[in-house]
Protein backbone atom coordinates (compact mmCIF):
# COMPACT_ATOMS: atom_id res chain seq x y z
CA UNK A 1 0.00 0.00 0.00
CA UNK A 2 1.46 3.43 -1.31
CA UNK A 3 1.28 6.33 1.65
CA UNK A 4 1.28 9.88 0.43
CA UNK A 5 1.89 13.03 2.77
CA UNK A 6 -0.84 14.51 4.25
CA UNK A 7 -1.53 17.89 3.13
CA UNK A 8 -0.52 20.08 5.58
CA UNK A 9 3.47 19.16 4.32
CA UNK A 10 2.43 19.38 0.53
CA UNK A 11 3.63 23.01 -0.99
CA UNK A 12 0.45 25.87 -1.58
CA UNK A 13 1.27 25.73 -4.60
CA UNK A 14 2.12 22.43 -7.06
CA UNK A 15 3.46 22.92 -10.47
CA UNK A 16 2.63 20.23 -13.61
CA UNK A 17 5.68 19.61 -15.73
CA UNK A 18 3.61 21.72 -18.54
CA UNK A 19 3.75 24.36 -16.22
CA UNK A 20 6.94 24.47 -15.46
CA UNK A 21 8.39 24.08 -18.87
CA UNK A 22 5.74 27.26 -19.83
CA UNK A 23 6.92 29.16 -16.84
CA UNK A 24 10.76 28.33 -17.91
CA UNK A 25 9.76 28.95 -21.60
CA UNK A 26 8.45 32.42 -20.67
CA UNK A 27 11.40 32.72 -18.68
CA UNK A 28 13.67 32.93 -21.23
CA UNK A 29 11.74 34.23 -24.79
CA UNK A 30 11.11 36.95 -23.03
CA UNK A 31 14.17 38.03 -21.33
CA UNK A 32 15.29 40.91 -23.84
CA UNK A 33 19.24 39.76 -23.78
CA UNK A 34 18.30 36.20 -25.11
CA UNK A 35 15.83 37.25 -27.65
CA UNK A 36 18.72 39.09 -29.58
CA UNK A 37 21.55 37.46 -29.32
CA UNK A 38 25.16 36.49 -31.11
CA UNK A 39 27.23 33.79 -30.65
CA UNK A 40 30.05 32.47 -32.04
CA UNK A 41 31.18 28.50 -31.93
CA UNK A 42 32.56 25.54 -34.39
CA UNK A 43 29.48 23.52 -36.00
CA UNK A 44 30.06 19.66 -34.90
CA UNK A 45 27.25 18.14 -36.29
CA UNK A 46 24.55 19.23 -38.81
CA UNK A 47 21.20 17.24 -39.67
CA UNK A 48 19.01 18.32 -42.40
CA UNK A 49 15.13 17.91 -41.97
CA UNK A 50 12.28 18.61 -43.86
CA UNK A 51 11.57 21.73 -42.07
CA UNK A 52 14.83 23.03 -41.94
CA UNK A 53 18.24 22.65 -41.02
CA UNK A 54 19.68 20.80 -37.18
CA UNK A 55 23.01 21.68 -35.89
CA UNK A 56 24.84 21.58 -33.22
CA UNK A 57 27.08 24.51 -32.39
CA UNK A 58 30.32 23.70 -29.77
CA UNK A 59 32.55 25.70 -27.92
CA UNK A 60 36.34 23.42 -28.82
CA UNK A 61 37.36 25.02 -25.13
CA UNK A 62 34.39 24.46 -22.97
CA UNK A 63 32.97 21.91 -25.08
CA UNK A 64 30.24 23.47 -23.91
CA UNK A 65 26.89 23.21 -27.33
CA UNK A 66 24.13 24.08 -27.94
CA UNK A 67 21.25 23.00 -30.67
CA UNK A 68 20.34 25.50 -33.69
CA UNK A 69 17.55 25.53 -36.14
CA UNK A 70 17.51 27.11 -39.11
CA UNK A 71 13.92 27.24 -40.89
CA UNK A 72 13.81 26.36 -44.44
CA UNK A 73 12.12 30.39 -44.89
CA UNK A 74 15.81 31.77 -43.44
CA UNK A 75 18.34 29.26 -45.37
CA UNK A 76 18.38 31.63 -48.03
CA UNK A 77 19.32 34.18 -46.15
CA UNK A 78 22.51 33.04 -44.51
CA UNK A 79 25.45 34.16 -45.51
CA UNK A 80 27.41 30.99 -44.57
CA UNK A 81 25.87 27.77 -44.39
CA UNK A 82 26.75 26.11 -41.34
CA UNK A 83 29.49 22.86 -42.13
CA UNK A 84 31.23 20.77 -39.76
CA UNK A 85 34.48 21.84 -38.40
CA UNK A 86 33.27 25.53 -40.03
CA UNK A 87 33.67 28.42 -37.01
CA UNK A 88 29.91 30.45 -37.45
CA UNK A 89 29.07 33.69 -35.97
CA UNK A 90 25.42 33.84 -35.23
CA UNK A 91 22.04 36.08 -34.48
CA UNK A 92 19.10 34.13 -33.17
CA UNK A 93 16.85 34.17 -30.47
CA UNK A 94 16.61 31.40 -27.40
CA UNK A 95 13.57 29.10 -27.81
CA UNK A 96 12.43 26.16 -25.73
CA UNK A 97 11.12 23.05 -27.48
CA UNK A 98 8.90 22.17 -25.11
CA UNK A 99 7.96 18.45 -25.73
CA UNK A 100 11.91 17.79 -25.10
CA UNK A 101 12.22 20.49 -22.14
CA UNK A 102 15.31 21.86 -24.36
CA UNK A 103 16.46 25.03 -25.49
CA UNK A 104 17.61 25.70 -28.69
CA UNK A 105 19.21 28.60 -30.68
CA UNK A 106 16.70 30.07 -33.97
CA UNK A 107 19.03 31.12 -36.42
CA UNK A 108 18.47 34.80 -38.52
CA UNK A 109 21.67 35.55 -39.44
CA UNK A 110 25.28 33.08 -39.93
CA UNK A 111 28.43 34.88 -40.75
CA UNK A 112 31.77 32.72 -41.49
CA UNK A 113 34.34 32.92 -38.74
CA UNK A 114 37.12 30.75 -40.18
CA UNK A 115 38.36 26.92 -39.49
CA UNK A 116 37.36 25.92 -36.37
CA UNK A 117 39.43 25.61 -33.34
CA UNK A 118 39.00 21.82 -32.96
CA UNK A 119 38.71 21.26 -36.73
CA UNK A 120 41.81 22.86 -36.96
CA UNK A 121 43.45 20.63 -33.79
CA UNK A 122 41.91 17.41 -35.34
CA UNK A 123 43.64 18.22 -39.02
CA UNK A 124 46.59 18.82 -37.81
CA UNK A 125 46.57 15.57 -35.22
CA UNK A 126 45.70 13.46 -38.50
CA UNK A 127 48.44 15.25 -40.53
CA UNK A 128 50.83 14.35 -37.96
CA UNK A 129 49.98 10.70 -37.25
CA UNK A 130 49.30 9.88 -41.30
CA UNK A 131 53.41 11.50 -41.52
CA UNK A 132 54.61 8.72 -38.63
CA UNK A 133 52.64 6.24 -41.21
CA UNK A 134 49.93 4.91 -38.67
CA UNK A 135 47.29 4.64 -41.62
CA UNK A 136 49.46 3.41 -44.20
CA UNK A 137 48.22 0.26 -46.15
CA UNK A 138 51.11 -1.85 -45.15
CA UNK A 139 50.54 -1.74 -41.62
CA UNK A 140 47.01 -3.46 -41.89
CA UNK A 141 46.90 -6.76 -40.62
CA UNK A 142 44.62 -8.80 -42.27
CA UNK A 143 41.44 -10.15 -39.82
CA UNK A 144 41.65 -14.08 -39.24
CA UNK A 145 39.42 -16.34 -41.13
CA UNK A 146 37.43 -18.24 -38.49
CA UNK A 147 37.88 -16.37 -35.36
CA UNK A 148 36.72 -18.85 -32.55
CA UNK A 149 37.04 -16.17 -29.73
CA UNK A 150 36.56 -12.16 -30.49
CA UNK A 151 36.71 -9.22 -28.31
CA UNK A 152 34.14 -6.15 -28.00
CA UNK A 153 35.20 -2.85 -26.66
CA UNK A 154 31.84 -0.78 -26.27
CA UNK A 155 29.22 0.11 -23.67
CA UNK A 156 27.68 -2.41 -22.53
CA UNK A 157 24.97 -0.10 -22.55
CA UNK A 158 24.91 0.62 -25.98
CA UNK A 159 22.53 -0.32 -28.34
CA UNK A 160 25.69 -1.63 -30.49
CA UNK A 161 26.94 -4.12 -28.30
CA UNK A 162 23.06 -5.77 -28.61
CA UNK A 163 23.50 -5.42 -32.10
CA UNK A 164 26.65 -7.36 -32.54
CA UNK A 165 25.59 -10.44 -30.34
CA UNK A 166 22.65 -10.73 -32.41
CA UNK A 167 24.42 -10.57 -36.02
CA UNK A 168 27.17 -13.06 -34.34
CA UNK A 169 25.30 -15.33 -33.00
CA UNK A 170 23.24 -15.33 -36.06
CA UNK A 171 26.00 -15.72 -38.66
CA UNK A 172 28.32 -18.04 -36.41
CA UNK A 173 26.65 -20.18 -33.46
CA UNK A 174 29.03 -21.35 -31.38
CA UNK A 175 31.52 -18.56 -31.60
CA UNK A 176 32.61 -17.26 -27.65
CA UNK A 177 32.33 -13.05 -27.50
CA UNK A 178 34.30 -11.11 -24.49
CA UNK A 179 32.78 -8.08 -23.72
CA UNK A 180 35.39 -5.76 -22.36
CA UNK A 181 32.95 -2.29 -21.37
CA UNK A 182 34.09 1.16 -21.76
CA UNK A 183 33.00 4.22 -21.54
CA UNK A 184 32.13 5.74 -25.57
CA UNK A 185 30.89 9.25 -24.78
CA UNK A 186 32.32 12.04 -22.56
CA UNK A 187 35.55 13.16 -21.03
CA UNK A 188 36.80 10.16 -19.53
CA UNK A 189 35.77 7.94 -23.05
CA UNK A 190 39.52 7.68 -24.33
CA UNK A 191 41.07 6.95 -21.14
CA UNK A 192 38.78 3.84 -20.63
CA UNK A 193 38.54 2.58 -24.26
CA UNK A 194 42.56 2.75 -23.78
CA UNK A 195 42.41 0.61 -20.87
CA UNK A 196 39.61 -1.87 -22.28
CA UNK A 197 41.67 -2.33 -25.22
CA UNK A 198 45.00 -2.61 -22.80
CA UNK A 199 42.49 -5.46 -20.84
CA UNK A 200 41.77 -7.61 -24.13
CA UNK A 201 45.34 -7.75 -24.84
CA UNK A 202 46.33 -8.57 -21.32
CA UNK A 203 43.78 -11.34 -21.43
CA UNK A 204 45.05 -13.23 -24.07
CA UNK A 205 42.56 -15.55 -25.56
CA UNK A 206 40.81 -13.25 -28.36
CA UNK A 207 41.84 -13.26 -31.88
CA UNK A 208 39.99 -10.26 -32.99
CA UNK A 209 39.02 -7.22 -31.46
CA UNK A 210 35.86 -4.93 -32.58
CA UNK A 211 35.96 -1.57 -31.48
CA UNK A 212 32.46 -0.53 -31.14
CA UNK A 213 29.89 2.76 -30.89
CA UNK A 214 26.05 3.53 -32.48
CA UNK A 215 25.72 6.49 -34.17
CA UNK A 216 25.35 10.19 -32.49
CA UNK A 217 26.71 13.68 -33.04
CA UNK A 218 30.36 14.38 -34.28
CA UNK A 219 30.63 15.58 -30.42
CA UNK A 220 29.55 12.41 -29.28
CA UNK A 221 31.98 10.38 -31.61
CA UNK A 222 35.36 12.79 -30.02
CA UNK A 223 36.71 9.91 -28.31
CA UNK A 224 37.43 8.27 -31.37
CA UNK A 225 39.51 10.84 -32.89
CA UNK A 226 41.55 11.23 -29.59
CA UNK A 227 45.26 10.36 -30.30
CA UNK A 228 45.20 7.75 -26.98
CA UNK A 229 42.56 6.25 -28.42
CA UNK A 230 44.32 6.08 -31.86
CA UNK A 231 47.76 4.92 -30.78
CA UNK A 232 46.24 2.25 -28.46
CA UNK A 233 44.53 0.67 -31.49
CA UNK A 234 47.98 1.11 -33.49
CA UNK A 235 49.73 -0.68 -30.86
CA UNK A 236 47.13 -3.61 -30.10
CA UNK A 237 48.22 -7.37 -30.35
CA UNK A 238 45.83 -8.42 -32.74
CA UNK A 239 43.80 -7.35 -35.53
CA UNK A 240 41.19 -4.80 -34.68
CA UNK A 241 38.11 -3.71 -36.63
CA UNK A 242 35.74 -0.73 -35.82
CA UNK A 243 32.05 -0.22 -36.48
CA UNK A 244 31.43 3.31 -34.81
CA UNK A 245 28.60 5.29 -35.92
CA UNK A 246 26.89 6.04 -39.03
CA UNK A 247 27.54 5.38 -43.08
CA UNK A 248 28.74 8.80 -43.14
CA UNK A 249 30.95 8.80 -40.04
CA UNK A 250 34.86 8.08 -40.36
CA UNK A 251 36.95 8.73 -37.47
CA UNK A 252 40.90 8.80 -36.85
CA UNK A 253 40.07 4.90 -35.43
CA UNK A 254 38.73 3.82 -38.41
CA UNK A 255 41.79 5.16 -40.27
CA UNK A 256 44.39 3.42 -38.05
CA UNK A 257 42.45 0.25 -37.59
CA UNK A 258 43.07 -2.88 -39.78
CA UNK A 259 39.52 -2.78 -41.16
CA UNK A 260 36.84 -0.49 -40.30
CA UNK A 261 32.82 -0.82 -40.92
CA UNK A 262 30.34 1.96 -41.33
CA UNK A 263 27.87 0.46 -38.37
CA UNK A 264 28.23 -1.64 -35.42
CA UNK A 265 25.96 -4.95 -37.07
CA UNK A 266 28.45 -4.22 -40.26
CA UNK A 267 31.93 -4.70 -38.16
CA UNK A 268 29.68 -7.58 -36.78
CA UNK A 269 29.38 -9.05 -40.57
CA UNK A 270 33.02 -8.68 -41.86
CA UNK A 271 34.15 -10.04 -38.66
CA UNK A 272 32.78 -14.00 -39.08
CA UNK A 273 31.84 -15.14 -42.19
CA UNK A 274 27.86 -17.15 -42.22
CA UNK A 275 27.96 -20.10 -41.29
CA UNK A 276 25.04 -21.07 -43.58
CA UNK A 277 26.84 -19.70 -46.17
CA UNK A 278 29.89 -21.74 -45.67
CA UNK A 279 27.45 -25.27 -45.13
CA UNK A 280 26.00 -24.14 -48.79
CA UNK A 281 29.15 -23.99 -50.44
CA UNK A 282 30.28 -26.55 -48.83
CA UNK A 283 27.60 -29.37 -50.06
CA UNK A 284 27.76 -27.61 -52.99
CA UNK A 285 31.86 -28.19 -53.68
CA UNK A 286 30.51 -31.96 -51.83
CA UNK A 287 27.76 -32.14 -54.59
CA UNK A 288 30.47 -31.28 -57.36
CA UNK A 289 33.17 -33.95 -56.42
CA UNK A 290 30.35 -36.24 -56.20
CA UNK A 291 29.09 -35.89 -59.71
CA UNK A 292 33.02 -35.56 -60.91
CA UNK A 293 33.81 -39.11 -58.95
CA UNK A 294 30.52 -40.48 -60.44
CA UNK A 295 31.65 -39.67 -64.30
CA UNK A 296 34.79 -40.89 -64.04
CA UNK A 297 33.48 -44.17 -62.60
CA UNK A 298 31.50 -44.56 -65.38
CA UNK A 299 33.63 -43.43 -67.73
CA UNK A 300 35.99 -46.32 -66.42
CA UNK A 301 33.18 -49.03 -66.44
CA UNK A 302 32.35 -47.91 -70.19
CA UNK A 303 36.38 -48.65 -70.79
CA UNK A 304 36.21 -52.33 -69.25
CA UNK A 305 33.19 -53.01 -70.94
CA UNK A 306 34.79 -52.55 -74.25
CA UNK A 307 37.92 -54.42 -73.48
CA UNK A 308 35.71 -57.56 -72.72
CA UNK A 309 33.94 -57.34 -75.68
CA UNK A 310 37.64 -56.74 -77.02
CA UNK A 311 38.85 -60.08 -75.43
CA UNK A 312 35.48 -61.97 -75.70
CA UNK A 313 36.42 -61.09 -79.96
CA UNK A 314 39.63 -62.88 -79.41
CA UNK A 315 40.15 -66.54 -79.26
CA UNK A 316 42.83 -67.51 -76.47
CA UNK A 317 44.35 -70.74 -77.54
CA UNK A 318 45.18 -68.66 -80.53
CA UNK A 319 46.37 -65.49 -78.32
CA UNK A 320 48.28 -67.96 -75.69
CA UNK A 321 49.76 -70.14 -79.11
CA UNK A 322 51.17 -66.52 -80.57
CA UNK A 323 52.89 -65.53 -77.12
CA UNK A 324 54.19 -69.13 -77.15
CA UNK A 325 55.84 -68.31 -80.83
CA UNK A 326 57.00 -64.52 -80.10
CA UNK A 327 59.03 -66.03 -76.28
CA UNK A 328 60.69 -69.04 -78.12
CA UNK A 329 61.97 -66.77 -80.71
CA UNK A 330 63.15 -64.12 -78.60
CA UNK A 331 64.59 -67.08 -76.53
CA UNK A 332 66.25 -68.29 -79.89
CA UNK A 333 67.76 -64.88 -80.58
CA UNK A 334 69.10 -64.42 -77.04
CA UNK A 335 71.25 -67.89 -77.58
CA UNK A 336 72.74 -66.75 -80.68
CA UNK A 337 73.67 -63.63 -79.51
CA UNK A 338 74.94 -64.83 -76.16
CA UNK A 339 76.90 -67.89 -77.99
CA UNK A 340 78.48 -65.15 -80.90
CA UNK A 341 79.13 -62.63 -78.09
CA UNK A 342 81.02 -65.75 -75.82
CA UNK A 343 83.43 -66.73 -79.32
CA UNK A 344 84.46 -63.12 -80.01
CA UNK A 345 85.74 -62.75 -76.05
CA UNK A 346 87.32 -66.38 -76.24
CA UNK A 347 89.39 -65.64 -79.40
CA UNK A 348 89.95 -62.46 -77.98
CA UNK A 349 91.55 -63.35 -75.02
CA UNK A 350 93.66 -66.14 -77.32
CA UNK A 351 94.85 -63.67 -78.96
CA UNK A 352 96.16 -61.80 -75.63
CA UNK A 353 97.69 -64.73 -74.31
CA UNK A 354 99.60 -65.16 -77.64
CA UNK A 355 100.69 -61.22 -77.45
CA UNK A 356 101.68 -61.90 -73.53
CA UNK A 357 103.86 -64.67 -74.39
CA UNK A 358 106.02 -63.35 -77.04
CA UNK A 359 106.82 -60.48 -74.70
CA UNK A 360 108.06 -62.83 -72.18
CA UNK A 361 111.87 -62.01 -71.63
CA UNK A 362 112.53 -66.45 -70.32
CA UNK A 363 111.09 -67.01 -73.92
CA UNK A 364 113.47 -64.89 -75.49
CA UNK A 365 116.81 -65.50 -73.23
CA UNK A 366 115.60 -69.63 -74.42
CA UNK A 367 116.36 -68.60 -78.11
CA UNK A 368 120.06 -68.25 -76.76
CA UNK A 369 119.97 -64.62 -75.56
CA UNK A 370 121.37 -62.73 -72.30
CA UNK A 371 120.92 -60.19 -70.24
CA UNK A 372 124.18 -58.21 -68.95
CA UNK A 373 123.52 -56.32 -65.83
CA UNK A 374 125.97 -54.06 -64.22
CA UNK A 375 126.47 -54.03 -60.16
CA UNK A 376 123.67 -51.85 -59.24
CA UNK A 377 121.06 -54.27 -61.81
CA UNK A 378 120.48 -51.98 -64.12
CA UNK A 379 120.90 -53.52 -68.10
CA UNK A 380 123.99 -52.38 -69.92
CA UNK A 381 123.06 -51.88 -73.38
CA UNK A 382 126.51 -50.89 -74.58
CA UNK A 383 130.21 -51.07 -74.59
CA UNK A 384 130.63 -47.96 -74.82
CA UNK A 385 129.33 -47.09 -71.00
CA UNK A 386 131.82 -49.66 -69.98
CA UNK A 387 135.12 -49.49 -68.39
CA UNK A 388 138.12 -52.19 -67.58
CA UNK A 389 137.53 -53.39 -64.43
CA UNK A 390 133.77 -53.02 -64.22
CA UNK A 391 132.13 -56.42 -62.92
CA UNK A 392 128.79 -57.46 -64.92
CA UNK A 393 126.33 -60.23 -63.90
CA UNK A 394 125.12 -62.01 -67.30
CA UNK A 395 121.80 -63.62 -67.10
CA UNK A 396 120.99 -67.02 -69.43
CA UNK A 397 118.15 -69.01 -70.07
CA UNK A 398 119.41 -71.42 -66.86
CA UNK A 399 121.48 -69.69 -64.75
CA UNK A 400 124.21 -66.98 -64.15
CA UNK A 401 127.47 -66.14 -64.16
CA UNK A 402 129.45 -63.06 -63.02
CA UNK A 403 132.27 -61.82 -65.43
CA UNK A 404 134.84 -58.64 -65.52
CA UNK A 405 135.63 -56.36 -68.34
CA UNK A 406 139.23 -56.80 -69.33
CA UNK A 407 138.51 -54.41 -72.44
CA UNK A 408 136.19 -52.75 -74.40
CA UNK A 409 136.15 -51.88 -78.27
Amino acid sequence: MTSYPSNSLLPEAILSVGGLTDYIQELLEQDRQLRRVWAIGEVSSTSGHRSGLFFTLQDPNTKASIQCVAWNSQLSKLVQLPVPGEQLIILGSIRLYPQRGQYQLTVWQALPGGEGLQALRDRQLRNRLEAEGLFAPERKRPLPTHPQIIAVVTSPQAAAWGDIQRTLRHRYPGLQVLLSPAQVQGEAAPASIVEAIERVEQDGRAQLLILSRGGGASEDLACFNDERVIRAIANCAIPVLTGIGHQRDESLADLVADRSAHTPTAAAEQAVPELASLIAEHQKRQSALHNAAAEILATSRHQLQRLQERLQRLPLDRQLQQEKKDIAQKRQRLIQASSQRFQQAAQQCQFLQQKLATLDPNNVLKRGYAVVRSQDGTIARSARNLVPGDELNIQFSEGQVKVKVIRNW
